[in-house]
């Protein structure tokens, strides 16, 4: 039974759908008619709805997918020539990464199954996803050059530190497309499937954690994963110290291991809003 949790209810919703489903929140992006092309009102929705889904205990894990046969086609093209204007009013205000909060700052692993085509932001957005999974047969591309405009959402950033600097560049300065298959061969992806497959393996992984994972301390390790690499060995174990502190000798440390000996699901208690450190050190 999906469960419309009620931080949600009063919301209106047009570019992106959200359920709640045991512990699993189905995000997606929802303009099947123009594959699901981007725009700025999916990006403020999408935004939304990975702030709640940070602040929801209820939301252990989210998975983001498109509405039928494609991903996202990329930047919406109905305004024709216009459709990389330069932006209008105050330039503070005009962002080359237009969702906020970002995957990688909800506090809750982020699957991205891409099950059909992601082309140019199509394919940025969930570059900042923790894991993803995609359609052996989709087209892949960081084609905003032969757009006439630069790669987005900081991808100069989450595609170096996924694939490398070499893959990187080949990608980003080409803009060439690549398939599905081929992106788990660079790195981007953990998994090539067909594309039928792609949600129901995203969501079987996403339930995976809800149910057998600690909520604080994957929060805290995804945390880390993502600030680490920033950091030299001695800084991330200096940081792994701390965060041990924080979870060591408490309710879920000794859940984990006697579910595990009782051969049970674990009943978690800790909470990456109640119980996250006011001074976590990154």
């Amino acid at each position: 039974m999906v469960d419309q949790h009620n931080s949600f209810e009063h919301d209106s919703f047009e570019h992106v759908t959200f359920s709640l489903d045991d512990g699993v929140a189905l995000v997606t992006l929802n303009r099947p008619d123009r594959l699901n092309a981007f725009t700025g009102r999916m990006g403020d929705e999408l935004g939304r709805i990975y702030g709640r889904c940070d602040a929801d205990d209820a939301v252990r894990a989210v998975v983001l997918t498109g509405a039928g046969r494609a991903f996202c086609a990329g930047a919406d093209f109905e305004r024709g020539s216009e459709t990389f204007a330069s932006p209008s009013g105050p330039v503070r205000e005009f962002t080359a990464s237009p969702v906020r909060p970002r995957a990688w700052e909800v506090r809750k692993p982020v699957v991205a199954a891409i099950n059909g085509h992601a082309i140019g932001i199509g394919l940025t957005i969930p570059m900042q996803c923790d894991i993803r999974l995609v359609a052996e047969d989709a087209r892949l591309g960081f084609v905003h050059v032969r757009r006439g405009v630069i790669p987005d959402a900081h991808s100069h950033w989450t595609v170096p530190r996924a694939a490398g600097f070499a893959v990187a560049a080949e990608l980003l300065l080409t803009g060439r497309e690549f398939s599905g298959r081929e992106a788990v061969a660079l790195g981007l992806a953990s998994r090539a499937l067909p594309a039928a497959e792609v949600l129901p393996a995203a969501l079987e992984l996403a339930r995976d954690v809800a149910r057998n994972t600690a909520p604080l301390s994957v929060a805290l390790s995804k945390r880390l994963l993502w600030s680490g690499t920033a950091l030299g060995p001695d800084d991330v174990e200096r940081v792994e110290t701390e965060l041990h502190r924080v979870v060591m000798g408490r309710e879920d440390a000794r859940e984990g291991v006697v579910a595990f000996v009782e051969k049970r699901d674990p009943v978690w208690q800790l909470s990456p809003t109640r119980d996250w450190p006011d001074d976590f050190p990154l």
